[in-house]
């Protein structure tokens, strides 16, 4: 298998994902304190929209990489 079909492969994957999930949420730390024996962190939930356009566009680039890198010998 080429390296354009496995990355043709992992876009449409992707693309699906994004299509059916939407969004993807992750926890950063954000802030940290010690204050004698008292240790302080704060963590933040951030959220990130995946839009439409971009998963359907991973989609369609991946199958092009799939015709493409098919058709070479």
């Amino acid at each position: 298998m080429t390296v354009t079909r496995i990355l043709g492969i992992l876009l449409i994957i992707a693309g699906t994902a994004g299509l059916i999930y939407g969004d993807f949420s992750f926890t950063k730390e954000t802030h940290q304190a010690e204050l004698g024996p008292l240790e302080l962190e704060l963590q933040e939930k951030e959220t990130v929209q995946v839009p439409t356009w971009a998963g359907a566009g991973a989609i369609g680039v991946g199958l092009i990489l799939l015709l493409v890198g098919g058709r070479r010998r």
